[in-house]
């Protein structure tokens, strides 16, 4: 793993990793340990009109050293139920975003 910063993944740009470092996730070690689907919930938690599913799918790309549109249909359709998932989470409230698993 790597202490580097996520933006040296490809894929990932400066407003990404912006992003990713005010959510306290700006080292690929960092990305790496929550995984793609954890560092989209968090930041579409922080930024919720900013982040779509595109970031979920660069998330996982950058981690898989692909370019996001060359990830698998089945990959992309579980991170889709998994964003569905969110989504939902984050519109229902408070109560249950501490709880998104």
């Amino acid at each position: 793993m790597s202490g580097e910063p996520v933006n040296t993944l490809p894929g990932i740009g400066p407003v990404t990793q912006r992003w990713l470092d005010e959510a306290g996730i700006g080292t690929i070690d960092a990305l790496k340990t929550i995984g793609a689907v954890e560092a989209y919930c968090r930041l579409k938690f922080m930024f919720p009109r900013n982040v779509t599913l595109n970031a979920l799918y660069g998330l996982e790309a950058a981690l898989r050293g692909c370019h996001w549109a060359d990830l698998p249909p089945d990959v992309k359709a579980v991170l889709q139920e998994e964003a569905k998932g969110i989504d939902r989470a984050l519109r229902k409230g408070p109560e249950t975003r501490c709880n998104l698993r």
